[in-house]
């Protein structure tokens, strides 16, 4: 593979309970592509992953969300699971960190419940997206077009269904990533 996104710095913002495979397969993606990866939590040291149906591993967490600034990184990976997006929804830094990319026209990469996030920093309205099948109506009352794809692109913002989809998923996100910036004027 080509390093498409050589010199490109890629935040990776999670919670506990995040879905350990769409944090693994799209960081090692983003890796092989040439890119660097800063792994960003309200969680000080290690961050508890979610493993289909039990807890996973522990990560370690590159930088504290209080010490990030969106204007460090040239694109941001929200991966799923059920709790993680829902505990990132309700902190307001996140919700700002998430705001401060889509408002500056940087990609962004959301999987299955990631979406969550992106309506509550405003960031699908008037958006084609995807997501798990359970977000459909709070993507659709938040402003959104959601389909039933395995990937959607829409300006520089990539959405997934599951992690069956990862392989799409991280194509499309690899492209974004390396155009950069999208204006949406």
């Amino acid at each position: 593979m080509t390093k498409k996104l050589e010199g490109k710095k890629i935040a990776i913002l999670v919670e506990k309970g995040f879905e350990q495979v769409e944090l693994e397969k799209p960081r090692q993606a983003l890796h092989d592509a040439g890119a660097q990866t800063v792994l960003i939590s309200p969680q000080a040291d290690k961050v508890k992953a979610w493993d289909s149906t039990d807890w996973g591993q522990e990560f370690t967490v590159d930088q504290a969300l209080k010490n990030a600034s969106a204007q460090d990184f040239d694109g941001l990976l929200l991966p799923g699971g059920v709790m993680n997006p829902d505990y990132l929804r309700a902190n307001e830094q996140a919700v700002a960190f998430v705001r401060a990319f889509s408002e500056s026209g940087k990609p962004i990469a959301a999987i299955c419940h990631g979406p969550w996030t992106l309506i509550e920093a405003g960031a699908v309205k008037g958006r084609k997206v995807t997501s798990w099948p359970s977000l459909k109506t709070d993507l659709t009352n938040a402003g959104a077009s959601w389909v039933d794809q395995e990937v959607v692109t829409d300006q520089g913002l990539v959405t997934s269904r599951k992690p069956e989809d990862i392989p799409a998923f991280n194509k499309k996100m690899i492209e974004e990533f390396a155009e950069g910036k999208h204006d949406r004027s």
